[in-house]
């Protein structure tokens, strides 16, 4: 089974209905993780730790869409051209 990486990250947002950071150099990168289930395990226990925060949020970034080995250009290879 291919290795899907996940980043798990948040931070304080500028207003919680959008995803803008207030401070991008406060941005807490908590890791990455090898599958979803342990970067869903990380995220939950970031989310529930800040909770009482209403505009502190952690995402899941899903490292292993960024690039397919099996195609000859990823798409993050055409944003360059």
């Amino acid at each position: 089974m291919p290795q899907r990486l996940h980043l798990v990250f948040g931070g304080e947002l500028v207003d919680p209905s959008r995803t803008e950071f207030r401070d991008t150099k406060n941005i807490h990168v908590v890791g990455i993780f090898p599958d979803y289930d342990s970067a869903f395990a990380a995220w939950k226990a970031e989310a529930q730790r800040t909770v009482d925060s209403a505009h502190t949020r952690y995402f899941i970034a899903h490292l292993h869409r960024l690039r397919d080995e099996e195609r000859e250009i990823s798409p993050t290879e055409e944003l360059g051209s």
